[in-house]
């Protein structure tokens, strides 16, 4: 008989777990409070999803653009510039994970067009890795890279265009400088025709940036065909940049070459993007929170407003362990189903921000107020980057929350005393 009595348990716990959560008309503000516990916990669940899939998405964006100007890894020399020998190439196109290895000359100078000079950054490169390098090629505004290496001209950004007022076509002066025999430094004049101009949403790329051939750069400049700033290392995996650049170092062997990788490189950004990261998803855990603290209110007033039911199934034999489990499904319940509807929520107002986004930014600029859709494309384009290990991370911080403000409403119904229970019944 205590056996089958002890199966029953299970199905009159869920029982009594059920009959708590329905609407009675003495209980209904107590259920009404539950209700708006799960709404809470749901938009808190789906609020953190997509905020965190948001910055996800902006992060990878960021860094890519990052990573698209420059390589996962970059060898320099410690001193002076570096010389790209063929052994030194074959070396590193033979590692391991090295997609493509890219040779680029950097030098500062000035810019001149149109009565106006500004300072840029001249970067030759060869007219293969231009034309590669997706951040530029899929970027162009005007003009068109095909002839670039081809015929004389250079690649500039497009804030640099439109701050001196250049079009394609137009012919832009350079000057560099050169020390002459005696010691003295003397400015050095280039002209070069400005054959397109692109656009890659970073302001230091497009208001400074001018791509040369590199050979060009190489005979303007003097310098012999084999020397360059730095040689930089496309990989097949970027997360594998620290670790590839530290076996490098070793397998080289060279006290001449320095050897770093895009994270170090870009250390303090990294940084402060993980830390906004970790901070982020600590405030938004506190909306979870306050919506757990709801659940705790609601199901401590329950306990008291059950005070008869729960003398009454006490004097007719039920254990406390039973009806604190009733009570701990009971308010467990409100959490969960809230961290189910929220995590859907997320994921489908993710999967939909594109179109959400675009529907915002025509209710925008219907309503007439000006807004430069070009001007904040980087931010109207809203990427989003779902990753399953923050999904699962936000859904288990919502339910250990749940569980935890479920255990204090179950614990006071234990303290509940049949005598005291049925005095005012």
């Amino acid at each position: 008989m205590s056996e089958r009595a002890s199966e029953r348990v299970p199905a009159v716990e869920r029982w009594l777990a059920w009959r708590y959560l329905a609407t009675r008309q003495r209980e209904g503000f107590v259920s009404f409070i539950a209700i708006f516990s799960l709404i809470g916990v749901a938009l808190g669940v789906a609020t953190l999803i997509v905020v965190l899939s948001v910055m996800g998405g902006f992060r990878e964006l960021l860094i890519g653009r990052i990573i698209g100007m420059n390589g996962h890894v970059v060898v320099m020399a410690r001193d002076g510039l570096l010389q790209a020998k063929p052994d030194l190439l074959a070396a590193l196109q033979s590692v391991p994970n090295v997609r493509g290895v890219r040779l680029t000359l950097e030098r500062q100078a000035l810019v001149s067009a149109n009565g106006q000079t500004r300072g840029a950054v001249l970067r030759g490169v060869p007219r293969d890795d231009l034309l590669s390098r997706q951040i530029v090629a899929s970027n162009i505004v005007q003009g068109d890279i095909a002839e670039f290496g081809r015929k004389p001209g250079v690649v500039i950004g497009e804030q640099l265009r439109r701050a001196m007022r250049l079009r394609v076509g137009d012919m832009i002066t350079v000057v560099t400088h050169r020390l002459n025999e005696s010691g003295t430094i003397a400015p050095r004049y280039t002209d070069y025709e400005v054959r397109a101009s692109f656009s890659s949403r970073r302001y230091e790329f497009d208001n400074t940036l001018v791509f040369v051939p590199l050979q060009a750069l190489q005979e303007e400049l003097e310098y012999g065909p084999e020397t360059v700033s730095s040689i930089d290392l496309e990989l097949m995996d970027a997360a594998a940049a620290p670790a590839l650049a530290a076996r490098l170092a070793k397998t080289l062997g060279r006290d001449d070459l320095k050897i770093a990788d895009w994270l170090s490189l870009n250390s303090r950004f990294a940084g402060a993007l993980q830390v906004e990261r970790v901070m982020m998803f600590i405030i938004l855990s506190l909306i979870v929170l306050v919506a757990a603290m709801n659940v705790v209110a609601s199901f401590t007033m329950l306990v008291r407003v059950k005070r008869g039911s729960i003398a009454i199934l006490r004097t007719m034999g039920a254990g406390s362990g039973t009806i604190m489990r009733a009570f701990f499904m009971s308010a467990a319940a409100v959490g969960l189903v809230g961290t189910i509807i929220g995590t859907a929520l997320g994921l489908l107002v993710c999967a939909s921000m594109p179109a959400i986004i675009g529907a915002l930014t025509r209710m925008t600029n219907a309503g007439g107020s000006g807004v430069n859709w070009v001007e904040i494309e980087f931010i109207a384009s809203m990427p989003v980057r779902v990753q399953a290990t923050e999904v699962v991370a936000v859904a288990i911080v919502a339910i250990v929350l749940s569980l935890a403000a479920a255990a204090y409403p179950a614990w006071r119904s234990t303290r509940v005393e049949p005598v005291e229970g049925l005095r005012y019944e």
